[in-house]
């Protein structure tokens, strides 16, 4: 159910641009939905912030509308194969490479391979893209990869609550958006009340319910009961299915520069999530809290549209 709705989610993003809504209609149906499903939990979110540092809250608003931003845009510059694969796939690589910048930690051997295959994974989607894909849409999404990083950081440091998390960036990039729309900086069929009701209830659906509240439900309770490593590893069906729905779906054919591609990046994040994580010595005071939080914030990164492990909110919005 999971790598469906994320699968889901990259295939109707790709698809936006031949329904009769803007990005903006898919913003305000994508976070609309889940904001007023959590109104319940909105004063407890409100009281959990006035402990929150400013910092931490804007890094964790790098997961709302920036980043369904970049993704939406390099969807459509590029196919729904590699939008389901280039965001998931480089998260695990600007994690890797911040939590190393910040903490200086020596890095296994494992995890070069599993970082240089995603990296030469990347490298080929950009030199054999083919079709409607373009090298500027490759770097969008590589940039949207690189929002997730720092919001995965930021998870790592908040004080709120999965709920809390999801309350904050649906409210927040909701009422965004819905600035820019009515301010007409972002067209609106929605607003104007010119959008087709088939349109309106499909990526309610899709995206507003499947992506907003089920899809870190069911990774929640998939962690819960295969493990984290298992989940993080089956994930990586992810975007292989994205691709091969995509050919029926949308006449995107599987060219042999993005199986290149899939094959290498898939295979990075597989061997990143399933490396052991390392403990250290209990008897050194100084190093266990540093250590384990670069593993867990490590290993957050390769759930590949998953949750943290905290269960918040998934990189498919």
């Amino acid at each position: 159910m999971t790598v469906a709705l994320w699968s889901a989610f990259a295939l109707s993003t790709r698809a936006l641009g031949h329904s009769g809504l803007t990005v903006a209609d898919a913003s305000i149906l994508r976070f609309g939905v889940p904001a007023v499903a959590l109104i319940p939990w909105m004063p407890r979110t409100l009281r959990a912030l006035r402990a929150e540092r400013s910092t931490v809250v804007a890094l964790v608003l790098l997961a709302g509308l920036p980043h369904f931003l970049l993704f939406a845009w390099g969807a459509q510059l590029t196919s729904a194969a590699l939008t389901g694969l280039l965001v998931p796939g480089t998260v695990p690589l600007f994690v890797t490479v911040l939590s190393w910048m910040r903490y200086r930690r020596r890095l296994s051997r494992r995890r070069w391979v599993a970082l240089g295959a995603i990296t030469t994974g990347v490298a080929a989607s950009a030199l054999c893209t083919g079709g409607d894909a373009s090298v500027g849409g490759v770097a969008v999404l590589v940039v949207a990869g690189f929002v997730w990083a720092l919001y995965t950081l930021g998870l790592s440091a908040t004080r709120l609550d999965p709920l809390g998390v999801m309350v904050v960036v649906s409210v927040t990039s909701l009422g965004a958006t819905v600035v820019l729309a009515s301010t007409g900086v972002m067209p609106s069929h929605l607003l104007d009340g010119t959008a087709d009701a088939h349109d309106i209830v499909t990526y309610a659906v899709l995206q507003g319910i499947g992506t907003g509240l089920l899809s870190t439900t069911c990774y929640v309770l998939a962690v819960k009961h295969l493990g984290g490593v298992a989940a993080a590893t089956a994930g990586a069906l992810s975007p292989v299915v994205t691709a091969v729905i995509a050919v029926p779906l949308l006449g995107e054919p599987i060219t042999a520069g993005l199986a290149i591609s899939l094959a290498l990046i898939v295979s990075g994040v597989v061997v990143s999530s399933s490396e052991p994580a390392r403990r250290e010595s209990a008897t050194d005071p100084a190093g266990p809290p540093r250590h384990r939080e670069v593993d867990d914030v490590t290993r957050a990164a390769t759930t590949l549209h998953g949750s943290s492990p905290q269960g918040a909110p998934s990189p498919l919005g």
